[in-house]
Formats: structure tokens, C-alpha cells, sequence
């Protein structure tokens, strides 16, 4: 089949990034990870959901009980990056402004000045998301999707590589305002990074003896070697047999009969973008069926809705997740389908 421009189809699917290109993403990948685990102890998993994420393009959700280090991923993924950082601890009186910014009248000048908010940062942490209003919710996601704000008519563009690393906590739900479904849906990915082992525990009070090892934690890498990983994932190779395999996951998440709301299709293209960023940060040009199925949790759970009945069964997300993953056949790649 021939496009407009008279080239195959096939040939124009089939322009993707070299082997060096690869290597130089995953090694990037590993100076980070390695860099981060000067800081925090045995969450080598839930730190690669945080690159797949950033590599991605897309934010990440933390929902998990206090003190188990959410914040302090945030502050060791921008030190590892040398990227900027700014905290915004979401209230109920917080306002919109407080996020993007607002125009405050100079007497000097007698003119309106743009004061940016915290969201022109590279790496904006939102403490407990879920206390802030639905009015605050909404402008911060504004800017996560469309990656700009806009104040008093006049449209400003965050600066690259961005990323939203919101934290909410799933047992104190007195004075919040939860995120609606289709806010969550913004979200590429949601994970928790759960308790440490007790060996864990007993290294982390090792490390923090005589001070903090975030103090003297140095980038590894810069922020346009992270804005070059960004657009390098995007020239993964993903056979057709991988696309049906992942698309087929989302449709059968639909015909649940335990959820009310199935995946939609930027499940899809999140799962699509997630998936070749793992391919690559395993050092591999090409998606395989066990990259997907290494991220689906993480990027389908929160975008899933049960039924009542289903809740009164405790039956989770999770759960659904993995029953229809059981259910479909996971393809088999040729050595011919697994290169570009």
C-alpha cells in the first residue's frame, strides 16, 4: 500500500532509531536509577515506572500512606537530572493562581507583570492532590495536558522536560476532594511504593546516621540528555502483532463484566508509549509482549472503574487487570518481526 508521498506504508512504520541510541538511553536510565538509590532504599521497580513515565512524557500518581518516601523520589529524580524542583502542599484554600502564577501591577512601571507559579518548574511535586478543590485540580491538570497556561488572555509554555508527580493518601479521606475519573485519566501511570523490608529499614538508618545523602546528591545527567530519551522512545519499533496484543488489553477491559468503565482509547496510547519506553531503558529497538506486560498495572488501574457489586466483593482494579491479561493469548515475535 503506498501513502500520498508514493512510499509503502510498511517503510514509513519502519524509520526508527539506531542500536547507539538505545544504549546511550539506557544508560542514561541506569546513571539515574543508580544515582536515586544513594537515596532511597529498595524501590528499584517503582523508579522505573518514574523514568518509563518521564521518558514518556506523561505524570505519575503516588498514592500511598505518609513517610514512605514519595516526596523524597520527586527531590532525587530532579537532583539526579539537575532539573528544577518546586513543592506546592495542596489545601483546601489553595487557588489556582498559587499553581500558574498571576499578573501583579508594577507601580514602577505602571504595567501588569507575569509572577510564574510553581508549575514552571521542571518537576512539580503536589503534595496530597486530592485536598486541593476541584477549581486548583483542574488548572493543574490543564497544564499537565496541554503542557502551557494561560493567564489573563495571555498563553505561557512550560518548560521542558515536565513532569507532575502528585501524592495522595488512600486511607485519610476526611476534607478531600477526590480526583473524577476523567482527571485521573491525565495521569499516565499510578503506583505505590508500599513499606521496606525490615533489612531495608536498617540500611535506610544507616544512611541517615550523621546527615541526609540527599545533601549530597549530584545530576548525573542534564536535562537535554532527558529531552533526547523523549524523543528517541518514540522511534521504538512495535510490530503489529505487539499493537493488537495491547489494544486488545484495553478493549477486553471494556467488556468486563466487573467494571463499570473499561480503558479508553488513551489507555491505549498510554500503554502504546509506556511500553516502548521500557523496551528501551532494557536496551532493546523493539517492543516484546513482556514489555507490556510489565507496565500494564501501573498505566490501567486507575483508569478502570468497578462495578457496586464488585466493590462489595473486594474485587480491585488489580484484579480485573490480571484476569483479562489470562485470557489473552500473548503473540510470538519472529526474529524478523523483533527489528525494524
Amino acid at each position: 500500500m503506498l501513502r500520498p508521498n508514493g512510499r509503502p506504508e510498511a517503510e514509513i512504520q519502519r524509520v526508527h532509531i539506531s542500536e547507539s541510541t538505545v544504549t546511550d538511553v539506557t544508560a542514561i536510565a541506569q546513571k539515574i536509577i543508580e544515582n536515586v538509590e544513594q537515596v532511597i532504599v529498595g524501590k528499584r521497580q517503582q523508579l522505573i515506572y518514574s523514568l518509563v513515565a518521564w521518558f514518556s512524557e506523561g505524570h505519575v500518581l503516588l498514592e500511598d500512606v505518609p513517610g514512605v518516601a514519595k516526596t523524597m523520589l520527586a527531590r532525587a529524580l530532579a537532583r539526579s537530572v539537575g532539573c528544577s524542583l518546586k513543592r506546592v502542599q495542596c489545601t483546601p484554600d489553595l487557588l489556582p493562581t498559587d499553581v500558574t502564577g498571576a499578573s501583579i501591577f508594577n507601580q514602577k512601571t505602571m504595567e501588569f507583570e507575569f509572577r510564574p507559579g510553581p508549575v514552571f518548574s521542571h518537576l512539580l511535586l503536589a503534595d496530597e492532590i486530592n485536598r486541593a478543590t476541584p477549581r486548583t485540580q483542574a488548572a493543574l491538570l490543564e497544564a499537565m495536558a496541554e503542557r502551557r497556561v494561560t493567564v489573563d488572555g495571555t498563553t505561557h509554555d512550560l518548560t521542558p522536560p515536565f513532569l507532575v508527580v502528585a501524592t495522595q493518601n488512600p486511607v485519610d479521606h476526611e476534607g478531600t476532594f477526590p480526583l473524577p475519573e476523567a482527571q485521573l485519566d491525565r495521569f499516565l501511570m499510578r503506583f505505590q511504593l508500599g513499606y521496606p523490608s525490615m533489612d531495608e529499614e536498617l540500611k535506610m538508618l544507616d544512611m541517615l546516621q550523621h546527615k541526609h545523602p540527599l545533601d549530597d546528591l549530584k545530576p548525573v545527567v542534564t536535562a537535554e540528555e532527558l529531552i533526547a530519551c523523549q524523543r528517541a522512545i518514540r522511534g521504538i519499533y512495535v510490530d503489529r502483532k505487539v499493537r493488537e496484543y495491547l489494544t486488545q488489553i484495553v478493549h477486553e477491559t471494556r467488556e468486563s463484566e466487573h467494571l463499570s468503565l473499561g480503558g479508553s482509547p488513551r489507555a491505549s496510547i498510554a500503554l502504546f508509549r509506556t511500553s516502548q519506553a521500557m523496551a528501551a531503558l532494557r536496551g532493546r529497538r523493539f517492543v516484546q509482549p513482556d514489555d507490556v506486560k510489565r507496565i500494564v498495572q501501573p498505566v490501567l488501574n486507575h483508569r478502570l472503574i468497578l462495578k457496586p457489586e464488585s466493590r462489595l466483593r473486594k474485587i480491585a482494579t488489580e484484579d480485573v487487570v490480571k484476569e483479562v491479561m489470562s485470557e489473552i493469548a500473548v503473540p510470538t515475535l519472529d526474529e524478523a518481526q523483533q527489528s525494524p
